[in-house]
């Protein structure tokens, strides 16, 4: 089971404070695992933002959610045939996924060195966890999210091969598919074209909010457990 982090000194706001029509609920704390931990069990994550020319640390819960239900996955054809190709590994090159969904070549890339640092620290305590899509001994593609009981709060998603992170994906979705898989949530922050077209929907915070707190009760997936 993960490592329990020391206990963060930071107090975020109540989602009853949270402005409704605002996705940047707070700003300030700091990156370490005990608020990181709170915050994705609060229903917020973190990403550096630039108000009045200064970046600071934002934590935002988009006031319309983007989460795949576990049963809506859009799989074509040629995703399940590419799926084939591939071997699905789990956590066994963490800093590597960590590091490519992070290169500084990729627009609207946000994950500065103290972002990776932070999910290093939380990858090794156990609450961080990618899945990796391999070929021929090579690391295709994959991603990386934040596992806190039954929530898996998908960060960032990569690939070199040309289906490689939709194949990462869709193994998470496997993954999940277990006993508790009607109280798990799959958290992709925002819905964009492309995870649309995936089958991610949009959810009301509060919808959100509410299934966040069914799923924290859901033991972590086999797959994401420490060994003792």
């Amino acid at each position: 089971m993960p490592i329990a982090p020391a206990p963060t000194p930071w107090a975020f706001p109540h989602h009853s404070t949270w402005d409704p029509d605002d996705d940047l609920v707070a700003l300030g704390a700091d990156l370490e695992a005990g608020t990181l931990v709170t915050a994705y069990a609060a229903g917020l994550f973190p990403m550096p933002v630039t108000l009045e020319g200064d970046e600071q640390l934002g934590w935002f819960s988009p006031v319309e959610r983007g989460v795949l239900p576990l049963d809506g996955m859009r799989v074509s054809r040629s995703l399940r045939r590419s799926a084939r190709d591939f071997e699905i590994r789990i956590d066994t090159v963490f800093d590597e996924v960590l590091a490519q969904c992070g290169r500084t070549d990729r627009p609207d890339g946000w994950i500065t060195p103290d972002f990776k640092q932070a999910y290093g620290r939380l990858h090794r305590l156990g609450w961080a966890h990618s899945v990796e899509a391999w070929r021929d001994g090579r690391l295709a593609g994959g991603l990386y999210g934040v596992a806190v009981g039954g929530l898996f709060a998908g960060e960032s998603m990569f690939h070199h091969e040309r289906d490689a992170s939709k194949v990462a994906l869709l193994a998470l979705v496997d993954l999940l598919q277990d006993q508790h898989a009607a109280h798990r949530v799959l958290d992709v922050q925002w819905q964009t074209p492309h995870l649309a077209s995936l089958g991610v929907v949009r959810r009301p915070r509060p919808e959100y909010l509410e299934a966040l707190e069914r799923s924290l009760r859901v033991p972590l997936p086999e797959a994401f457990r420490m060994d003792d």
